[in-house]
């Protein structure tokens, strides 16, 4: 389907732009070729219960593409939500077998299960102020990976994050939310001060600390257990346009 424009969001760079658009038409490629029991003739994703699909017989790539299709499905209104039932959640109450984690910003706007259209058992969640790899994310986020087996570990940002909008500004600030900043304006400094770019940045840089500071994930993605992948959410068309991710194994 074709990209919504949003003038809010305005991607800096043609590079950028390209980028963005042809990775979203690869992973959506990659949907349309996995498995005809997950994608059905209409191109949107049955119920993925484990009945008819064995996640853990998908290749990461694979996994990713599906997240791609789900956020598809609520761009365009067509959620199944079959994962958000008390039956769903009295099938894994006894062991949770994720299929992809996230490192995502705590802003309100952004659930990231209905985001993707998933629901109880499918993701593994971390959520902290301008989506930052922090020490104590990164644990939980090798736990998630590493223990519970998900394959994609997927850092999530999003247009307008009063995070990235503070750390650009550099006003004084109450408490320790200042404490937030050290990790986000390099990204800030990166874009120039341009927020929507430095949201960009920001997402790969997260995602690049995370492939280079845990030895855990680091092995993983070097053994092809796992995908590291970052996009940002666009608040005005619920649209997940991915950003490209340096290799570092």
């Amino acid at each position: 389907m074709p990209l919504p424009a949003d003038p809010s969001f305005p991607v800096p760079s043609p590079s950028d732009s390209e980028s963005i658009l042809a990775s979203r038409r690869a992973w959506l490629a990659a949907a349309s070729a996995m498995p005809a029991l997950a994608f059905g003739a209409s191109g949107f994703a049955d119920e993925p219960s484990p009945a008819e699909i064995d996640l853990s017989k998908l290749s990461p790539k694979e996994c990713l593409a599906a997240l791609y299709a789900g956020n598809q499905r609520f761009v365009s209104n067509r959620l199944l939500e079959t994962h958000r039932r008390m039956d769903r959640l009295r099938a894994v109450a006894p062991r949770q077998t994720p299929f992809a984690a996230f490192l995502g910003c705590a802003d309100s706007r952004v659930p990231i299960e209905i985001v993707f259209d998933q629901g109880f058992g499918d993701l593994f969640v971390t959520r902290i102020a301008g989506n930052i790899a922090s020490s104590e994310n990164i644990g939980s986020l090798e736990f998630g990976t590493l223990v519970l087996g998900c394959k994609v570990l997927y850092v999530l940002g999003h247009t307008s994050c009063g995070a990235v909008i503070a750390a650009a500004k550099r006003d004084a600030v109450p408490g320790q939310i200042s404490g937030l900043f050290q990790h986000i304006r390099p990204a800030v400094r990166a874009a120039k001060g341009d927020v929507a770019q430095a949201v960009i940045e920001n997402v790969r840089n997260q995602a690049v600390i995370l492939a280079e500071a845990s030895p855990v994930i680091a092995e993983l993605v070097r053994t092809g257990k796992l995908v590291v992948a970052g996009g940002v959410y666009d608040l005005a068309t619920g649209v997940v346009n991915p950003v490209e991710i340096p290799d570092v194994t």
